[in-house]
């Protein structure tokens, strides 16, 4: 398993990705089989959940599909199992119906990284396991620069930021609307941390995920991220897996760990009713509180294709009517004060960052 796991990573092989789904009912098995045969995984199905524990003990795979309602082990108990010993497996929970879920605390704390009904139509699973392949693409990039750099640390270090930074640089290409967003956000972040007094290594750990905030969005489908009108609530819920992908990608390589909370949460809202996580109030980490505000004013005063950017007293009423629904209060109040009384700081990064 390790042989092939590192010729992947050596790259002296080219990756074919390799998926074990795990359901009692055969015909699911077979018709999964058909579906990703086609699209050229490596393709493993098994009925048995014990059996499929062992069997990714012994084997590589890149991605799980899980059935959630099996016996004599429910999903959440195999992956349970499973994150014992393989924290890095990428898993998909299948649901015969939403009802049946498990918790989104379960969810959580297993790390598992999305879930959708099953369907004859295999439409929605095919795009999720799209989306989780490119991130675990980029998460065996990051890997190969890691064992070709091991021994130079500022290499390491250097490389690790220019592949994410490429990987930030392909999402913003995409959307012209939104080049120059996760620069202003850095800039914005910075700036909020330093009026509430901040260490310079806070302030340095601002800058990074506010250039990285957004990263997971790679992830994304192009047809759900540049669509120019209202998104659909299965394509709102696909693009608030862009958080969790980004921390995912950024999980592989220790110098993003503390970055990652901010890349994270930065769509968690004060009143406990953001995404990922629903993190409340002080639980919501302190960088990522300030992203949050730093992200949302740029959305509101850059133009989207579906409007022009927001007039600036509208957007401080808006800040001032989220104070400790969305936002920390206290820092929702420093950053309007920056806005009374120190725009030019802030007109100073917009015109840094043509849009």
């Amino acid at each position: 398993m390790r042989k092939a796991l590192q010729e992947q990573l050596n790259g002296t092989k080219e990756m074919k990705y390799k998926i074990i789904a795990v359901d009692d009912e055969e015909g699911i098995l077979e018709s999964l089989s058909v579906f990703l045969r086609k699209s050229n995984y490596e393709f493993v199905g098994i009925t048995d959940p014990v059996e499929a524990i062992e069997r990714v003990k012994e084997e590589h795979f890149d991605m799980m599909l899980l059935d959630f309602m099996m016996t004599p082990l429910h999903g959440d108990e195999v992956v349970e199992e499973i994150r014992k010993f393989n924290k890095e497996l990428y898993i998909l929970l299948l649901t015969g119906h939403k009802d049946l879920a498990p918790p989104l605390e379960t969810i959580k704390r297993l790390d598992i990284q999305g879930y959708c009904e099953k369907s004859d139509k295999f439409d929605q699973l095919i795009l999720l396991i799209e989306s989780g392949i490119k991130s675990i693409k980029q998460m065996y990039e990051i890997k190969r620069i890691n064992e070709e750099l091991a021994e130079s640390n500022e290499k390491l270090e250097q490389a690790y930021l220019d592949i994410v930074q490429t990987l930030r640089y392909t999402v913003e290409a995409k959307d012209t609307y939104t080049r120059g967003h996760s620069d202003r956000v850095s800039e914005y972040s910075v700036l909020l941390g330093r009026k509430v007094g901040l260490p310079e290594d806070q302030i340095k750990l601002l800058k990074i995920g506010g250039l990285f905030h957004d990263i997971g969005k790679i992830g994304i489908p192009d047809s759900i991220l540049l669509k120019p009108g209202k998104l659909t609530d299965d394509e709102y819920s696909e693009i608030k897996n862009h958080p969790s992908i980004g921390a995912h990608i950024l999980s592989s390589a220790t110098m993003f760990k503390d970055i990652i909370p901010i890349v994270k949460h930065h769509h968690e809202k004060y009143n406990g009713k953001g995404y990922p996580s629903g993190l409340a109030g002080e639980d919501i980490p302190y960088l990522a509180r300030i992203a949050a505000i730093a992200d949302t004013f740029d959305a509101m005063t850059s133009r989207r294709s579906y409007r022009d950017k927001l007039d600036l007293e509208y957007v401080k009423n808006e800040i001032r009517n989220c104070k400790g629904t969305q936002f920390d209060p206290q820092l929702a109040d420093v950053f309007l004060d920056i806005l009374e009384n120190d725009f030019d700081e802030i007109k100073e990064i917009q015109e840094k960052y043509i849009r």
